[in-house]
């Protein structure tokens, strides 16, 4: 079995059991090791890399997920395209538990993440205008939409440092802006992975309303075991959008991702 991938695949609880020829491998980085061993097997043809992002027994807390060494073994392992599904908050009523949302903006409100690979001698801005591949968020809103599976096509991720929920008063805060669904993993990941020049797209799976909503309604907070239960119940529909992306994915990249540092550097 290559040792070498073209898709990789952050999260998804479950997902490589399903490759074929599947080995698992430990890859070094210059940034430590990253969450775990990474999972490589062979999808409809294709190779796919697998590495969960809390770490197969989610030891990794959100503000300690080592973000730069499991973008950076991605990329060293040949991967150019990057899904990345994650459990989210909804802050607006007509977003509804398990419905989907592929995100085309994130608002980073996190603090103190290693969240670049460029810490000098040269210095490289990224554009962040457009974080996530329009290739790949138009395939999985396509997919999403064939599978009759309740999706919005665009969302703003607020990214919070966590490992904390949100207070009501931040969550009715975010809610006023207009923002869609509430994270805590989003960032850095999805700019460290447009620094390597990889294709990346964000499945944001709807667990449950944030704190802010539930309180008009007089409604418990949501608890981290609640969340996990509607994750794992929503589970298969999340994989079977993933695998049926892996199937369509084209060998050729036609979006800007690929060519992100060309006008970065100074």
């Amino acid at each position: 079995m290559s040792t070498s991938a073209e898709i990789g695949v952050f999260g998804g609880s479950g997902f490589y059991s399903l490759l074929e020829n599947a080995v698992e491998i430990k890859v070094d980085t210059p940034y430590g090791p990253p969450s775990d061993v990474i999972t490589i097997g062979t999808y409809e043809g294709k190779n796919v890399a697998f590495l969960p992002r809390h770490g197969r027994q989610h030891q990794w807390p959100p503000h300690t997920i080592p973000y730069r060494a499991n973008v950076w073994a991605m990329k060293s392992l040949g991967v150019t395209r990057i899904i990345g599904p994650s459990a989210v908050g909804s802050l607006q009523p007509h977003i509804k538990p398990g419905d989907f949302v592929v995100c085309d903006q994130f608002v980073d409100r996190t603090s103190g993440r290693k969240d670049t690979f460029y810490d000098g001698p040269t210095a490289v801005h990224i554009s962040s205008a457009d974080p996530y591949c329009p290739e790949l968020r138009k395939l999985a809103n396509t997919i999403i939409k064939e599978q009759g599976i309740s999706g919005h096509e665009r969302g703003t991720n607020v990214v919070i440092q966590g490992p904390r929920f949100s207070t009501k008063a931040e969550s009715r805060w975010f809610t006023s802006m207009g923002w869609e669904v509430i994270s805590m993993t989003q960032y850095p990941e999805a700019i460290l992975a447009l620094e390597q020049e990889l294709c990346y797209v964000n499945i944001a799976l709807v667990t449950d309303y944030d704190t802010g909503l539930v309180a008009e309604e007089g409604v418990e907070p949501v608890s981290a075991a609640e969340v996990m239960e509607v994750f794992h119940a929503n589970n298969e529909r999340v994989r079977d959008v993933i695998l049926e992306m892996i199937k369509r994915m084209s060998p050729v990249r036609d979006c800007k991702c690929a060519t992100a540092l060309e006008h970065a550097r100074l």
